[in-house]
């Protein structure tokens, strides 16, 4: 595999992702999102890339989750797509900015309404008792919000991480795999090849 030095990486890795649905059985938009804890450890799990704009590869949550209180101390996160039907993997690292509320208003709307009431019920990452309580604050929810309209909770969020490096993995025979490291630089980015 070979990449040219004047590709841009978010073009590449939307031709990468658009291959990924294509063969991926489930959620080709997952995403392993590492960040630092209070005490300076790493913290990764598993969400879904929303959009990938001009903003960066943004993602929604509960923002009083522990990532969310994690990004609020130390705003910078590292992402990894890994495609196993295409022996393919992109990491990402950047900067991480709050997303405006009017995005998070748009794409809250665009949920499935138990996704919007799970969002209300949920004390997200705190202790919870039993199942049976969450089931409970769920139906407490669905009688607030029987006529349908089911707003945004106000610690609930988007975020998007600012691409600073990407790079992108290929397997390749014998674990001799193709890696290439793309740097944002002012007026643009410069790439290296990597050592597998």
């Amino acid at each position: 595999m070979e990449i040219l030095r004047e590709e841009d990486p978010l073009f590449l890795f939307q031709k990468w992702l658009e291959e990924a649905r294509k063969s991926e059985p489930n959620d080709p938009e997952a995403m392993a999102l590492a960040t630092v804890d209070t005490n300076g450890a790493p913290s990764v799990r598993m969400v879904l890339l929303k959009s990938l704009n001009n903003k960066g590869f943004c993602f929604y949550t509960n923002m009083e989750s522990n990532k969310g209180q994690e990004l609020r101390v130390h705003p910078v996160a590292s992402l990894c797509f890994h495609w196993k039907s295409l022996q393919r993997q992109v990491r990402v690292w950047g900067e991480v900015e709050q997303l405006p509320a009017s995005d998070a208003d748009s794409y809250f709307a665009t949920r499935h309404p138990q996704s919007r009431l799970g969002a209300w019920a949920s004390a997200q990452s705190r202790p919870l008792d039993s199942r049976a309580t969450l089931v409970a604050r769920v139906k407490e929810y669905e009688e607030k919000f029987k006529d349908g309209n089911i707003p945004r909770p106000p610690y609930w969020g988007g975020y998007a991480v600012q691409p600073e490096r990407i790079e992108f993995w290929q397997q390749g025979d014998a674990r001799l795999h193709d890696r290439f490291l793309f740097t944002k630089k002012n007026d643009g980015w410069d790439l290296t090849r990597l050592n597998p």
